[in-house]
């Protein structure tokens, strides 16, 4: 089998997944098992008169019923979760939001019982506008706003000669784990408990969970288990926090397993976004200057909301050098669901409307929508409006490039063997007359790792004894590679083929969340370096007994050989029975938060990807089919060709949902069909044919082995580039995503399209 790096390796667990082996959260069971079920409010904003479990506690086989009466702990100030609390008090401010929770011998009794808990409501006017939330009553005791960034760079007073606008709205997309979002709590002896979830943020966790019960730190213990893969944040602490509540109070272990519906009331979504749009032009193309309002709709509480709009106002002009910005972008708190990380939170909104208005500034000038952004790409070099220079390898145009040069797919009437496929699908409604093509670009920019301040560190061990490598490292798996990565750079560094990757629980060091390729930059740095530790253990002994430096020696096929061939023995060999372990941290250099005027180094690295998208538009109906997605994307270094298209397919097709069809809907605050036939996913059948035409390979020097995040930026990129893709088909606007078929209908007629497909 090939192994190291650069090679193409299986996860560990792919066969287990693909055989329906693989022990999910959901699978788990413990002696003397109870069951949980949370009651959750029906109403957006309510406050609440009263709660009488009396019914519910005298239910056979109900062994606890608990709610904010119950919850010992205080807020913890300053961590992501510091402003949701366990239960719902006072008032309930969304759809959904939990009140109380029951432990019971059965899922069902436990479901009755929280379905018996009585509680009286007084209804509130929900806000779910975010623009009326500046004005509105406070929701929350820390008031509306979440965060008010004010960018001001250049000339204030700076205009072009060519300006256009635009007003830009985003749906909320739902993360829609298709693994059951479950988990476990065990009682300990000494007063504490144990968690067992599919946490991506395992310390994190554990630090919110022991304030709620009032615990040290260490009296709580988080064991990772059974993670089905993450595009946001799992296990939000609505489902795992009330499980340990009930598990210290019956003394028994506690389970919960929740269902589609609430899944989807209960975990964080993208935020919901309004956007304007002002973008100063010469007359040659060349921006002159972007105003912009943003405005995120964080929904009931804080969450993460501060860390996306920082990206959303960082990234508002896209990877095009603009000398002068005012930015303005703000957070709210509404009676909607709470908003929280998403792949690409912030960025992806963004691209959305500074491409749209790429794509007016090209059709108010007469030029190709591609020659306008060619004129404005970003390098290595450039300023970006914060005020950071770009240090990392920038290579936008090399991408815009790429995707542009890239062939069109044939027009369906040049292909006349195989049968016109309407958008909708074969048995479309439409007619092929009613069918245009358009082609649009969408060029997407990501920061990797956390920003403004935040200290990124992660801690491993590597340890080597008979053959046999174990990393221990507590970033957890989500999808992502790390642990197929961390055995690549252990066989690269140690020649030995055979590595384990331990269970990650919180006994080990802190390794953060699994989120913006932290794993890849801060986790496998740690790998690397502890692998390096034990490297040199290994081979100070034998080249200190033939008078070399360890420099001199190389490890390859599992084999140790000198420069000259005097040395070469096996690595088994020279291990001789001893076992070597090392233990290395890697932290970034330090970033710092942005400033009053939105300036500041806040960003330790960034990725860029360009896609250009084909569609076929039925403009009698609206409907829409994606033929084609062409992606060059900057990877730094390929670490796992395999893992890595994987990686960019998987991004270009959630970004396909959140151009199409994916929205959350909430009429007046209530989350409507809360299940997988409401919420329209994508399928195998919507899923277009994505073409990787190029991974540009410009190693970044400060980031472990060059490498470069690969599955945040295809989602940032590809709903803007399908949006440019319908405008150029249709001729219309289109200025809200997901694309609504009215959007896409044209009632005047349209001419035949131009023979390279392009509208």
């Amino acid at each position: 089998m090939p192994h190291g790096l650069g090679a193409t390796l299986p996860p560990a667990d792919a066969r287990a997944k693909a055989e329906g082996t693989f022990p999910y959260a959901s699978d788990l069971w413990a002696e003397g098992l109870l069951w949980a079920a949370v009651l959750r409010s029906p109403h957006a904003h309510a406050r609440v008169v009263s709660i009488d479990t009396a019914h519910a506690r005298e239910m056979p086989g109900v062994r606890a019923v608990v709610t904010h009466e119950d919850v010992p702990g205080g807020p913890l100030r300053g961590h992501r979760s510091a402003d949701r609390p366990v239960f719902a008090s006072d008032v309930v401010r969304h759809h959904g939001e939990p009140l109380a929770a029951v432990a019971a011998d059965h899922p069902d009794t436990a479901r009755m019982a929280a379905a018996a808990i009585v509680v009286e409501y007084q209804l509130l006017d929900p806000v779910t506008d975010p623009e009326q939330s500046f004005a509105a009553e406070p929701l929350h005791p820390d008031g509306n706003l979440v965060r008010h960034i004010p960018l001001r760079h250049g000339d204030a007073e700076a205009t072009g000669e060519v300006v256009v606008e635009g007003l830009y709205r985003i749906g909320r997309q739902d993360p829609a784990p298709i693994g059951a979002e479950a988990g476990l709590a065990v009682p300990r002896p000494d007063g504490g408990v144990e968690l067992y979830m599919a946490s991506t943020d395992p310390h994190g966790d554990r630090d919110v969970a022991a304030s709620r019960y009032g615990l040290t730190p260490e009296q709580v213990k988080v064991v990772v288990t059974g993670v089905p893969g993450a595009t946001a944040d799992r296990e939000d602490a609505s489902f795992h926090l009330p499980l340990g509540l009930l598990a210290l109070h019956t003394g028994c272990p506690v389970k919960l397993t929740a269902t589609r519906e609430e899944s989807f009331l209960g975990h964080a979504h993208r935020h919901p976004t309004l956007l304007r749009y002002r973008h100063h032009a010469d007359a040659e193309g060349k921006l002159v200057k972007v105003e912009a309002q943003i405005l995120l709709d964080a929904g009931a509480y804080a969450d993460t909301s501060s860390d996306a709009l920082a990206a959303a106002v960082s990234f508002a002009c896209g990877p095009y050098v603009v000398p002068n910005a005012s930015i303005d972008g703000w957070a709210v708190r509404t009676n909607n669901p709470p908003s929280g990380h998403v792949r690409g939170e912030g960025a992806l909104q963004v691209c959305a409307a500074y491409e749209a208005q790429m794509d007016k500034l090209a059709k108010k000038l007469g030029v190709d929508p591609a020659d306008v952004r060619m004129r404005n790409v970003l390098s290595t070099g450039d300023l970006l409006p914060t005020g950071q220079t770009v240090t990392c390898p920038a290579p936008v145009a090399e991408l815009l490039d790429a995707v542009r040069d890239h062939p069109l797919p044939p027009l369906p009437k040049d292909t006349p063997e195989e049968d016109w496929l309407l958008p909708g699908g074969p048995e479309g409604a439409g007619e092929p007359s009613a069918v245009r093509r358009g082609v649009g670009y969408g060029i997407g920019m990501v920061h990797m790792l956390g920003a403004e301040g935040a200290d990124e560190v992660s801690t491993a061990t590597v340890k080597v004894q008979g053959g046999v490598a174990t990393v221990i490292c507590a970033a957890v798996e989500t999808g992502q590679g790390f642990a197929t990565l961390a055995r690549q750079i252990v066989q690269e560094t140690l020649g030995v083929e055979e590595v384990h990757v331990a269970p990650v629980d919180t006994d080990q060091p802190p390794a953060g969340p699994g989120c913006r390729g932290r794993h890849t930059w801060v986790s496998g740095g740690a790998v690397e370096r502890a692998a390096k530790m034990v490297r040199t253990q290994l081979l100070q002994p034998l080249a200190h007994k033939f008078g070399m430096s360890t420099e001199l020696l190389q490890i390859a096929d599992g084999k140790i050989t000198s420069y000259d061939g005097v040395l070469s023995t096996t690595v088994e060999e020279a291990m001789d029975g001893k076992e070597l372990w090392a233990t290395a941290q890697c932290r970034p250099h330090p970033t710092e938060p942005l400033d009053a005027a939105g300036q500041g180094d806040a960003f330790v690295g960034m990725s860029f990807c360009a896609i250009r998208a084909v569609v076929d538009v039925d403009v009698e109906i609206g409907s829409v089919r994606v033929v084609e997605l062409a992606v060059a994307q900057d990877v730094g270094r390929v670490l796992n060709p395999g893992q890595v298209r994987a990686r960019i397919e998987a991004g270009v097709t959630q970004g396909v949902g959140a151009a199409l069809t994916e929205n959350l809907r909430t009429p007046k605050g209530v989350v409507r069909r809360p299940d997988l036939t409401g919420y329209a996913l994508p399928t195998s059948l919507d899923a277009p044919d994505i073409r990787i035409v190029k991974l540009a390979e410009e190693r970044d020097v400060v980031a472990p082995f060059g490498a470069k995040s690969v599955s945040a930026v295809p989602v940032v990129a590809s709903p803007a580039a399908i949006a440019s893709a319908v405008r150029a088909a249709t001729g219309r606007p289109v200025n809200r995503l997901p694309i609504r078929p009215q959007a896409a209908v044209v009632t005047d007629p349209l001419p035949e399209p131009a023979p390279t497909g392009q509208a």
